[in-house]
């Protein structure tokens, strides 16, 4: 790291000279008198992500080995360490089998060739308007060797490709509408067709390119700097240090002066939220106290139980999204699929009947799991440990409380996710969901699973108030691992009806 030099290094009566702006250290003034033309780029943003602070991102590398040494294997890989990587570095654990599986799904030999798969990620991102995911893989698309043609529209893309459709937007937005005819579709459309093993792996991808979208505006995450927008060539302003030195993010007089009023704003708000929450923790707890005695003391009945779940699936239906603005995409991104204005709000509004999926007649552990191993060999344990690892990861902490089973908590996040998709277990009591999940994580927990592209900063903070950044987080990873397995569950119901 370079410290700068600068021919006027006093500043009089707080005002600013030209040389206190613009810094240079000694070789990059050697660079620039030869003049060659040499520009360098700094970060856009202060850090992966815009809602957690860049120090608490970076503090859990430094801390933690186990964590290090997975960014160093991922970077050895990839020649790059993505910004959600970086944020997902809260629980190594599952970061490892994230990786390992992204790493399978778009590296490793499969039906699919290399650039078909990054294509199939930039129709699954940009249905969600996913910008972030689009410009990685647009990137990726192009270095393994696709037509930059394609990029120019959907229509551009081969018919194969072009069909893939509707099939994007039904399982992005609502997946229990898919039906053995839509395989069927794809699967004997002449000299277009797929074969199943290839339907496998879109299936696969598209939904774990939706689900990683909301992963994505759930966590804020910013541009990498390699990427579009991740990037400026403009000079910091007011720093010890040089431009070239891009791993500061320094920023300017508008960061420095501007932004400070900025943050002391939402130092403020913060403060008020967590005087208003104080105690939402206690609370908690002690609901999920409550319902374990009631658990032990009596069990409802079978009619009782599918009664409470209509009545949980019809409320999630009532449940805004956000605070109403639309969403329009832009051409960039709107160019990658078709029809913009489907999506899962349309259902809520229409009054539309979402039926029922009982997992005894279809589930991942029994059926979905079977199907991909068959025809997309040793990838459905992959996926299965993935699943695994989120729904089961724990710390036994809430907040700063030590030695808390959470494992009530995590089944009430992950089966509210699936009853919103018309998902029933009949094993499990939906009455809890409402003791356990306020009305703001409820919004915050639709519109990322849903709409994800309407998720704010001030969403992300509203809920939980007193829990820590990683433990958001770690929702975060919940909330896309069961997202994904809500979808893969009708599009594999689809495929085993047609295929019986």
């Amino acid at each position: 790291m370079r410290h700068a030099s600068a021919s006027n290094e006093t500043i009089e009566n707080s005002s600013l000279t030209m040389t206190d702006l613009f810094k240079i250290c000694t070789q990059c003034e050697r660079l620039s008198k030869k003049d060659v033309g040499v520009r360098i780029p700094r970060p856009m943003g202060n850090g992966p992500s815009r809602f957690i602070p860049e120090k608490e991102i970076l503090q859990v590398s430094k801390l933690d080995e186990r964590t290090q040494s997975i960014f160093e294997d991922a970077f050895a890989v990839l020649g790059r360490l993505d910004n959600i990587s970086l944020v997902m570095g809260f629980h190594p654990q599952y970061l490892e089998s994230f990786l390992k599986t992204q790493h399978y799904l778009l590296q490793i030999d499969g039906p699919l060739s290399l650039h078909c798969r990054h294509y199939i990620g930039i129709m699954a991102a940009a249905r969600h308007q996913c910008t972030y995911l689009v410009n990685l893989h647009v990137n990726d698309f192009l270095q393994v060797g696709g037509d930059p043609k394609w990029l120019n529209g959907l229509e551009e893309a081969p018919q194969k490709l072009q069909a893939l459709g509707e099939l994007n937007k039904i399982l992005a937005h609502r997946p229990w509408l898919l039906t053995k005819e839509h395989i069927e579709r794809l699967l004997k459309a002449e000299e277009h067709s797929w074969s199943l093993a290839e339907l496998i792996h879109v299936v696969v991808l598209l939904t774990h390119y939706h689900s990683l979208a909301s992963f994505t505006f759930g966590c804020g995450i910013t541009p990498d700097i390699q990427t579009d927008g991740g990037h400026t060539f403009r000079p910091p302003s007011l720093s010890g240090y040089c431009v070239c030195d891009i791993a500061n993010g320094n920023g300017g007089l508008e960061e420095m002066f501007g932004n400070q009023q900025v943050r002391l704003m939402e130092m403020y708000s913060k403060k008020m939220m967590v005087s208003e929450s104080s105690g939402e923790v206690e609370v908690l707890m002690e609901r999920m106290k409550q319902l374990q005695e009631c658990r032990d003391e009596e069990e409802a009945s079978q009619e009782e139980m599918a009664t409470r779940f209509e009545r949980e699936k019809t409320e999630s239906m009532l449940v805004v999204t956000s605070e109403d603005e639309e969403c329009v995409p832009s051409r960039d991104v709107s160019r990658h699929f078709e029809d913009p204005s489907y999506g899962y709000k349309d259902f809520s509004r229409r009054g539309e009947h979402v039926p029922t999926l009982r997992v005894q007649d279809y589930s991942w552990e029994d059926h979905g799991f079977s199907l991909v191993n068959r025809l997309y060999p040793d990838f459905g344990q992959l996926l299965d440990e993935k699943f695994q690892i989120a729904y089961n990861l724990t710390y036994n902490t809430m907040a700063t409380h030590q030695g808390v089973d959470t494992s009530m908590l995590r089944r009430a996040i992950w089966n509210y996710i699936h009853c919103m998709f018309g998902i029933r277990y009949d094993d499990y009591d939906y009455g809890e969901i409402n003791q356990l999940l306020d009305r703001s994580f409820k919004v915050y927990i639709k519109t990322m699973v849903c709409s994800p592209e309407k998720i704010t900063k001030r969403m992300y903070e509203s809920f939980w108030r007193q829990f820590r950044h990683s433990e958001k987080v770690h929702v975060n990873l919940l909330l896309m691992e069961a997202r994904m397995q809500a979808e893969l569950l009708y599009a594999l119901r689809a495929i085993t009806r047609y295929m019986t």
